[in-house]
């Protein structure tokens, strides 16, 4: 599982368990995992940067779970769904508005050092970056809208919301591997007007 998908699986459990198992329940589990995943990843030595949705997902489901303890049937507790979407919606468009996508410390683990900076892999990092962003604020606004309209509906909110972690994980596999065939192309063409170059020369 690629670093960007594994970061979201606290959210994607709270989204699940939310509607079934109860929001108390649901943010004492996010919290946890948010936690192991901080953990492992601080073992394997992976800088702070790459780990910008686990320390979100920790700060959030923290206070999720003392507010659904201290006050049990909070009117926040039906539209927590909604809410959730509108943290991770603020936390990638704020990283966007640092210049630091929270996706580039991720992406740098996989990618030689000598690339980090390139305009590039900078661009390419703001795109995926934008995309998470928007489809988190199209889900905070859908389940925003499905709980005022029907505050029961937790199976139409918790779709909405794996569509919404669904949706840029495919296009961040499908843009990178078009990327990786643009690469490709362009080294092979290189290649080839050099072949060109040096039989002509010869």
């Amino acid at each position: 599982m690629s670093g960007s998908v594994r970061g979201f699986i606290p959210w994607i459990a709270f989204a699940v368990l939310s509607g079934t198992a109860g929001w108390q329940t649901a943010a004492i589990v996010a919290v946890a995992l948010s936690v192991v995943l901080l953990l492992r990843n601080r073992r394997a030595g992976v800088g702070l940067d790459a780990n910008v949705i686990e320390l979100s997902a920790a700060v959030f489901f923290a206070a999720v779970a003392v507010l659904a303890h201290l006050e049990p049937h909070s009117p926040l507790r039906d539209g927590v769904g909604a809410l959730s979407s509108a943290w991770l919606a603020l936390t990638a468009w704020g990283s966007l508005a640092i210049s630091r996508p929270f996706t580039l410390g991720i992406a740098r683990r996989s990618v030689p050092q000598q690339f980090w900076n390139s305009p590039q892999f900078l661009r390419a990092n703001n795109v995926i970056t934008t995309v998470w962003a928007a489809s988190f604020t199209v889900t905070a606004l859908a389940s925003g809208a499905v709980d005022l309209t029907d505050a029961n509906a937790s199976l139409a909110t918790t779709l909405i919301q794996v569509a919404g972690f669904v949706v840029p994980a495919v296009f961040t596999i499908r843009y990178q591997e078009s990327r990786r065939r643009l690469a490709a192309q362009g080294a092979q063409t290189a290649q080839g007007a050099q072949t060109a170059v040096f039989t002509k020369e010869s």
